[in-house]
């Protein structure tokens, strides 16, 4: 793991400016499409998975800013430089918004009637991913958001990554998809269903270029059979 004191090209108090505003502005875009669709703030379900998504996303963030500014840089980075991964973000970007948008109408109309415990239980689970989440982060310093090798990178087999390729879309398949449940959305859970097979996409052309770029990868692809579901795929 780097330290606080690691060079990155980005000065550590500009990291930190950025990742706070960047943090405030999610916190906001992200409320708002969930509560100016619904016409209110009595939206339980909503401000339960504000709290589970963005209070361990600020424990973490911290942890980075301490223990890991490189990774931290790397995951504000959002350009992808592969044309495959830049198709892959405009494909996404229609789900996303839906996924965040339908939940509040569905409050509005009363399109669905999630009982409470099964929003409970999805909540719990997104909490569980987001946990691997971490462990993905703590383990790989490499875990850019965006689809890249790095000049020193080096192939991770430990951890998650000794199970399988991809923890970390593991992680945030188990997160997204059950985020409509979890806000109370049966109509939203649909566009969702469609995260894992983009992930599929997306893992195939990252693959490719991890395994053409990065030295030691393809003998990983021999150690590790799975990708992001043991005994499945």
């Amino acid at each position: 793991m780097n330290d606080a004191n690691s060079t990155s090209p980005m000065n550590l108090v500009q990291l930190k400016k950025l990742v706070i505003r960047r943090f405030v502005a999610a916190i906001i875009v992200v409320g708002l499409m969930f509560f100016l669709p619904a016409g209110t703030l009595n939206y339980w379900q909503a401000w339960l998975w504000l709290f589970i998504i963005f209070f361990p996303m600020a424990l973490v963030g911290l942890w980075l800013l301490r223990h890991d500014p490189a990774l931290q840089e790397r995951r504000m980075r959002t350009r992808e430089k592969e044309n495959e991964q830049k198709r892959f973000q405009k494909l996404t970007t229609p789900v996303f918004i839906l996924i965040y948008l339908m939940p509040g109408f569905d409050r509005r109309f009363g399109w669905s009637d999630i009982p409470a415990g099964i929003i409970i239980l999805t909540d719990i689970l997104i909490l569980i991913g987001y946990g691997l989440f971490f462990l993905v982060m703590r383990e790989n310093s490499y875990a850019s958001r965006v689809v890249e090798v790095s000049v020193d990178q080096k192939v991770i087999k430990t951890g998650l990554y000794a199970i399988v390729r991809h923890p970390m879309y593991t992680s945030v398949i188990l997160m997204w998809v059950l985020t409509p449940l979890a806000l109370g959305s049966f109509w939203a859970f649909l566009p969702a269903l469609s995260i894992p097979l983009m992930i599929v996409i997306r893992i195939k052309n990252e693959e490719k270029v991890l395994t053409e770029e990065l030295p030691g990868y393809r003998e990983y692809l021999q150690e590790v059979k799975y990708r992001i579901i043991p005994g499945i795929w």
